[in-house]
């Protein structure tokens, strides 16, 4: 079984079905992937910010099913324990969203696999998950790529979240998920969950730029495409937030169409989710 983990809100059926059809359609693999899902309801901090409601999950397992039919997507709602953990932090109105920060309950949460995947919902996968995913962890707390700008402006091995691949035996010997935690609890970072785990962290492996690429997509190099907020120099010095499911956009300002296949079967189950 091959350990997927994303987290969220309400809003991220958009992100999640592109990821899970990039998954499937560029893997060779006949082992079955459990996919988990955190989320929770803290709808007094924003109204958008609302759980996942069973309908979208039941639709993503149907998804994943027609794949393999031991595939699997769940939700665990972490609601309780984000309050618990993380209610009035100094982090809690951070940078991007709660939701951010509630992967640094994965030892808290019973069941947990010793080895998954952390993905950001704005992940595609360009070639085969086994490239990331078999990587030998057996001595860190988890391997993760550069940070494309932080590796220059922070220091050179500073990490991006977006992409973790965990040993959550390791993890809990050395305490990295607690000490992360209580680094939200009692700093203000810039960067918050980013920032509290790369400076709790006892051992990690820096993988290759290629596992996180959040600037480039070299086809016959790039595994994974991180489609996070990035810098455009022209017309004029300017950031831009492009998601791999603004079709439109990746077609003409990025000009990829080594995804054409998973969008278009994502832009048909869109439909289809939406006219259920």
């Amino acid at each position: 079984m091959r350990n997927i983990m994303f987290c969220g809100n309400s809003k991220v059926f958009d992100g999640v079905l592109t990821c899970m059809l990039s998954i499937f359609k560029r893997t060779q693999t006949k082992e079955a992937f459990e996919i988990t899902i955190l989320t929770m309801d803290v709808s007094h901090l924003n109204p958008a910010y609302t759980a996942i409601d069973d309908k979208m999950i039941s639709f993503l397992d149907g998804v994943a099913k027609k794949y393999n039919s031991e595939n699997c997507v769940r939700k665990i709602d972490v609601t309780e324990i984000y309050k618990k953990e993380f209610a009035n932090s100094p982090n809690e109105q951070c940078y991007c969203s709660p939701y951010t920060l509630i992967r640094l309950f994965a030892d808290l949460i019973p069941g947990m696999p010793d080895k998954f995947l952390y993905l950001d919902i704005d992940i595609m996968f360009n070639k085969d998950i086994c490239m990331l995913y078999d990587i030998d962890i057996t001595d860190y707390e988890y391997a993760a790529a550069n940070d494309h700008y932080g590796k220059y402006l922070i220091r050179p091995d500073y990490i991006n979240a977006g992409v973790l691949l965990f040993n959550l035996n390791k993890c809990r010997q050395t305490g990295l998920f607690e000490k992360a935690r209580n680094q939200i609890k009692t700093k203000k970072w810039l960067f918050a969950d980013q920032d509290a785990l790369w400076h709790s962290t006892t051992k990690k492996k820096i993988i290759s730029q290629k596992f996180n690429d959040q600037k480039f997509l070299w086809p016959n190099w790039t595994v994974v495409r991180h489609f996070s907020k990035r810098l455009f120099w022209l017309p004029y010095p300017h950031t831009a937030n492009i998601k791999q499911y603004h079709v439109t956009k990746v077609h003409t300002v990025f000009k990829y169409d080594q995804f054409d296949d998973i969008l278009y079967e994502y832009i048909y189950l869109k439909g289809v989710f939406e006219n259920q």
